[in-house]
């Protein structure tokens, strides 16, 4: 399986597996869980705690208000990797590929990478605001 990545990228190995499911209510529910578990550890906004960002918040909410904007297939394939990504935000220390936008001067994103146990390579996106110093997961995708 060939992958190509960044040179400053580092590869994150998770030992979360995909979520299972044989059509996208299964998945759904699967994931709604997850979420409201870690929904349920806070009052606001949920969020998980990063290591790479010193034990910083990482927000988790409008990334499930993005997933459901694209269409069902290809949300789809990407909450499958939701758990895998969470796993990823609390736990990685690996370097991210860093992205400064000229026309967003105020958001750095930083794309991390990440392994799941059945081999299969995702990304996550995660922005960060210059001024509030606020992080947000963006986005979840595999590979291909």
């Amino acid at each position: 399986m060939f992958c190509y990545i960044q040179d400053t990228m580092e590869i994150y190995i998770t030992n979360v597996p995909i979520i299972s499911g044989s059509n996208a209510s299964e998945v759904f529910r699967k994931v709604r869980d997850s979420f409201r578990y870690i929904a349920s550890k806070t009052k606001r906004r949920p969020y998980v705690r990063s290591v790479y960002f010193n034990k910083e918040k990482v927000f988790i909410g409008p990334f499930l208000n993005h997933m459901f904007e694209k269409n069902w297939r290809d949300t789809v394939r990407r909450l499958k990797l939701f758990d895998c990504a969470i796993d990823l935000v609390r736990n990685t220390r690996k370097l991210p590929e860093v992205v400064h936008d000229p026309h967003h001067i105020y958001d750095i994103l930083y794309k991390f990478c990440g392994i799941t146990r059945g081999n299969c390579v995702f990304f996550v996106q995660i922005k960060e605001n210059k001024i509030s110093g606020n992080k947000t997961l963006i986005s979840v995708y595999p590979e291909r």
